[in-house]
């Protein structure tokens, strides 16, 4: 049984975005493992309960704001929470052990996100990348498919 990859919906395709968009992976590996039927899609914020589109959001501290103008912005960390436990419970259900995530996102980013005034990208990590991690999943970047190919390749069940 090939190993099934958790990845972010916008990778795959869908527009679940901020901004309505996506950002289709076009990796040949990646188009691979879609072919076949490794990937199991999930966006964290949607699943979390925000809509498409929505205003983007930062890290700021142990909190996700959204910029809706003001300068506090809106708490949205409890729909980050719940969409970063729906990405975990699809992990589980799907005995998933790696993670292609979206880079510089809150929620998935895996080792960069935006710094909190949106002009610079800074190391760190999003919502549903953190708590995969802490529960055993390796997570990748979209940036990094020749390292979640080489993981797979070691660590694959045969």
């Amino acid at each position: 049984m090939p190993e099934k990859i958790l990845v972010s919906a916008c990778l795959f395709g869908e527009r679940v975005r901020y901004d309505a968009g996506d950002v289709t992976c076009g990796d040949a590996q990646f188009d691979a493992w879609r072919a076949e039927g490794r990937l199991v899609p999930i966006c964290p914020e949607t699943v979390g309960g925000l809509p498409v589109p929505r205003p983007r959001a930062r890290l700021v501290g142990v909190r996700v704001v959204a910029d809706d103008g003001s300068d506090a912005g809106r708490d949205v960390t409890a729909e980050y929470e719940r969409g970063a436990a729906a990405a975990l419970a699809l992990a589980k259900k799907h005995g998933v052990r790696i993670a292609i995530l979206k880079q510089n996102s809150p929620s998935c980013g895996s080792r960069f996100i935006f710094s909190s005034d949106f002009k610079r990208r800074i190391p760190g990590q999003g919502l549903t990348a953190t708590l995969l991690r802490r529960n055993g999943v390796s997570v990748f970047g979209e940036d990094e498919i020749d390292a979640a190919a080489a993981w797979l390749k070691a660590h694959e069940r045969t």
